[in-house]
Parts: C-alpha cells; structure tokens; sequence
C-alpha cells in the first residue's frame, strides 16, 4: 500500500494505492476504485476492500473524500453527493495517469451510499468499465425516505424546513454552524437494527478512525443531499455491467434491488442469506462472499486472468 494525493480542481485528494504482489510496473494492470461509506474513511471498509482487490491482481485505489478525512477542501465534514461522484472521476483521472494502469480496464466499487454514488459516476463516466455496490444505499432517497423507504419523499419537509430556520440563524444571526451525525450516538429501541451495528462499527475500536469524526454540517450538507438521486436515469445511462451485493437481512437490501430492478445493463444481484447492511464492512464471512463475486466479476468484464495465473 502507498499513500498517495491526486488533484480534483482545487482539492488535494489523500489516498492510499494497493499494488498485487508481485508487481511489475512495466506492465499495464487493470484497476478499481473503492469507494467508501458516508461518514466512512480510507482505513475503514474501503481500505479493507481495497487490499483485498490487490490480492486478486487489481490495482486498487482508495481515497478520503473531498471535504473529509485527510482530502483537502473547505468547509470540512461536508457531505455533498455532486463532489462525491467527482471525487470518483477524479480518482479515475489519476489511475489514467499511472503508466501501470490500464486506461481501458477500469473498474469502480463503492460500499453503502459510496455504492449510490460509483453508480452515479459511472453513468456520466464511461471510462469506468464495469461496477459493482456492496450494501449499496441511494442517500439521497434514504435520507427523505428513511432507512427502511416506507415513508413519502414529503416527510423531508420539516427537516428542510429547520435547515431554513438554521441557515437563517447562521447568516443574521451569528450562530455557530451545526452538524448531524451520520450513525445514531446513543442508539435506542426504535433504532434499525443496520444502525445499531453501524455504531459499533464507527464509534468502538472495531472500526473507530480519528477522521471519521461522525459529523457532517447540517445546512450545506442536507439540502445537497435531500434533492440527491444516485439512480435518477439508471435505465438508460448506466450502460456497464454491474454486480449488486447486498444481505438478505439488510434494512438497506430494498435499495440494492431496486437498482437491480431498473438497470437495464448486463446486471448481476446477489443476495447473501444472512448478512445484514454492516456485516459487509468487516465480518470476514461476507466481505469474502462479496469478493468471491466481485473478483471474478471485474476479471471478466475487465477482462484480466485469475490472481493465480497472473
């Protein structure tokens, strides 16, 4: 692994490069972008994909995105889906740069609403080759819908409705900005059973990171991402093969089949019995069942030999 920084317009992206064993330089490699959750960092989920990307023969790249973690970009831990699918171009930009990459097999993977926003990058970039979404969310119809999709795009008003009210403060009155988590602090009984685990992943030394403070500014972030739609004209922009990966028992699982249901490209879903929405992040029984699929996957649309014969 190596740390690297590649430029996106005037942001300083921090990011780290996975290389196979064994790797030749002289040699041009197939690669993928990894994509990380909201809220989530390079050295969480992503990282751990990443390198296990490398071990199948890809060149992986991870970053933090811009506005979080160690990427440049001000205001920090701002949460706008625009620069997120950016952030993706960006990183494909850089893989093009590198004399080692393959610029016609490039690939993208992204984890939670990273999974929403490769997606979404990738129907306006197709220089991406083939996708793939692991627990995939769409955030901006999560965020109005809620965690389980059973209320109406309306419910968002009030919410919007005390952004007004906040943003109102901020600029004539002098208030200090305000910021929501993105994974409940203090869980209780009415909290989906996804977050509940997201909080052990994020806020215990399971997963805990320094730059994923658990913060994301309330006013600049949520009206970006309350009119946000990660699949808005999926069915006929998103011409890539594309790999779904979601758990059955996953509150989330109805995004990652509503995706499936509407892409009309080559499309692949698979379901693993049992997983839930965090099991994807760490537990080794189903992130290896997402790379079990996702390796092979990426080798035939990007068209590389297994790892034991590269």
């Amino acid at each position: 692994m190596e740390p690297i920084t590649f430029p996106n317009g005037p942001v300083t992206m921090a990011g780290n490069l996975y290389l196979p064993e064994g790797f030749d330089a002289t040699t041009a490699h197939p690669a993928i972008v990894v994509v990380h959750p909201g809220g989530g960092v390079k050295e969480q989920a992503a990282g751990l994909y990443a390198g296990k990307l490398a071990e199948q023969g890809f060149v992986a790249l991870v970053f933090d995105a811009s506005f979080q973690g160690d990427s440049g970009g001000e205001p920090h831990h701002l949460e706008d889906p625009y620069a997120r699918v950016e952030d993706v171009r960006a990183a494909v930009d850089h893989l093009q740069s590198l004399g080692y990459v393959d610029a016609e097999r490039i690939g993208a993977l992204g984890i939670c609403a990273g999974g929403g926003y490769t997606v979404n990058a990738a129907m306006t970039d197709y220089r991406i080759k083939a996708v793939t979404t692991v627990s995939a969310v769409n955030i901006g119809t999560s965020f109005r819908r809620g965690w389980y999709g059973t209320d109406s795009d309306a419910a968002a008003v009030p919410t919007l409705q005390a952004l007004a009210q906040q943003r109102t403060a901020e600029a004539a009155q002098g208030a200090e900005p305000t910021y929501l988590p993105y994974v409940p602090a203090e869980p209780d009984e009415n909290t989906p059973r996804d977050l509940v685990e997201a909080n052990d992943y994020y806020l215990t030394p399971r997963a805990q990171h320094p730059n994923a403070k658990n913060k994301f500014l309330f006013t600049k972030s949520v009206s970006r991402i309350f009119t946000f739609d990660a699949f808005h004209m999926v069915e006929d922009l998103l011409t890539q093969p594309l790999l779904v990966v979601a758990g059955s028992e996953a509150g989330s699982l109805w995004m990652s089949t509503e995706l499936h249901g509407r892409a009309r490209s080559p499309k692949q879903l698979q379901i693993v019995e049992g997983g839930t929405h965090m099991d994807f992040y760490d537990v080794p029984k189903y992130v290896d069942r997402a790379i079990a699929v996702a390796a092979p996957f990426f080798r035939e649309h990007l068209t590389v030999q297994p790892a034991d014969q590269v």
